[in-house]
């Protein structure tokens, strides 16, 4: 049985829906956090016999007799397990794109060696999912309690077959959410002591000092956070998603919008996209959002400042939370603050 069901309007299945890809990680107010990028534990920690346990982001413990080893991970936190070394057995979540090449959410997946539940919102095989017989279900959450990618109307049925763990991937910042998959990774057996996770973190956090001395070398520039649809132009606040918000607390200034009554983002009709003067603008890379080199049939795009001056660059909305995959990111918005011009 091949569950399908998609949410309308909710503020899950917002974030997951092309129409709104701009929601990207706008969907809950990040709280506060301890910015440290230290993991704890290590393989040597982790046995394969004895008692596991896990507390998540939820605030519950996932409990099996021995260390989890058929793992089904959402696409994105299996990725980030991945870095750390830890396989999983199934995924859920954007894995492919109509073409077969991976997802830009997969990461370093190896998409053809893991079986793939679902591939779009709403769509999680149950049926595939037993006959893994999963020790452990792994998933991000943007809301308190609501698991990423886990449909609504199997939700139960999922959750009978395995302990499940969610990490937050709003509320919180990137040096913490990394924290967090490095934790569990360690708990399932990773090595966080490799030189490559060594080496990734040394960069992640020199990446880090060098944005915030290109927001403090060109200061003024105003970077917009924006996605498209068809029909909209969505701009995100910085505050509510954790990629932003850490860029925010490093310097790097954002155009504020006037949010909906959720504040998650507001929405333009492509003839108001120019609303906001922005020097530098970050779109949505995710394969449900429009992607700009598509948007020259909208006139208001092509007469940005920022678009006109070459001022665009991707943004991981959804990030996957290891130091090796979020050093780029950081890297990437270094590079174009300390080019960019104010134009807005």
């Amino acid at each position: 049985m091949r569950e399908t069901r998609v949410s309308h309007l909710t503020r899950r299945g917002l974030l997951a829906a092309g129409g709104a890809a701009g929601l990207g990680a706008a969907l809950a107010a990040c709280g506060g956090g301890k910015d440290s990028t230290s993991g704890s534990g290590s393989a040597k920690e982790a046995t394969t016999s004895g008692p596991w346990s896990f507390e998540d982001d939820r605030g519950v413990t996932a409990k099996a007799s021995r260390t989890p080893e058929n793992i089904v991970a959402f696409t994105g936190t299996a990725a980030a397990l991945h870095d750390y070394g830890v396989a999983v057995k199934g995924v859920f979540g954007p894995t492919k794109t109509a073409d077969g090449k991976p997802d830009v959410q997969a990461g370093d997946l190896d998409i053809t060696k893991v079986k793939i539940l679902g591939n779009v919102w709403g769509e999680f095989n149950v049926e595939e999912y037993a006959a893994l017989a999963p020790d452990l279900l792994v998933t991000a959450m943007w809301a308190k309690d609501a698991l990423w990618y886990v449909p609504d109307a199997s939700r139960a049925k999922i959750l009978k077959l395995a302990p499940s763990v969610a990490l937050w991937a709003a509320e919180t910042t990137m040096p913490k959410a990394i924290q967090r998959h490095a934790e569990l990774a360690a708990a399932l057996g990773g090595d966080l002591g490799t030189a490559k996770v060594a080496d990734a973190k040394a960069r992640f956090e020199k990446a880090a000092e060098r944005l915030r001395q290109a927001a403090k070398a060109n200061p003024g520039i105003k970077v917009l956070i924006g996605s498209a649809s068809q029909d909209l132009f969505y701009v995100s606040p910085a505050k509510v998603s954790p990629d932003t918000r850490y860029f925010q607390s490093l310097g790097v200034e954002f155009v504020e919008p006037k949010v909906d009554a959720q504040g998650f983002f507001e929405s333009l009709s492509w003839e108001n996209a120019d609303k906001y003067d922005a020097d530098l603008i970050m779109m949505d890379n995710r394969t449900s959002a429009i992607q700009p080199s598509a948007l020259t049939s909208k006139p208001t795009w092509k007469t940005l400042p920022a678009v006109k001056a070459g001022q665009v660059i991707p943004r991981t909305t959804e990030p996957i939370y290891s130091y090796d995959k979020c050093a780029p990111i950081l890297e990437d918005l270094a590079q174009a603050i300390e080019t960019a011009k104010k134009v807005g």
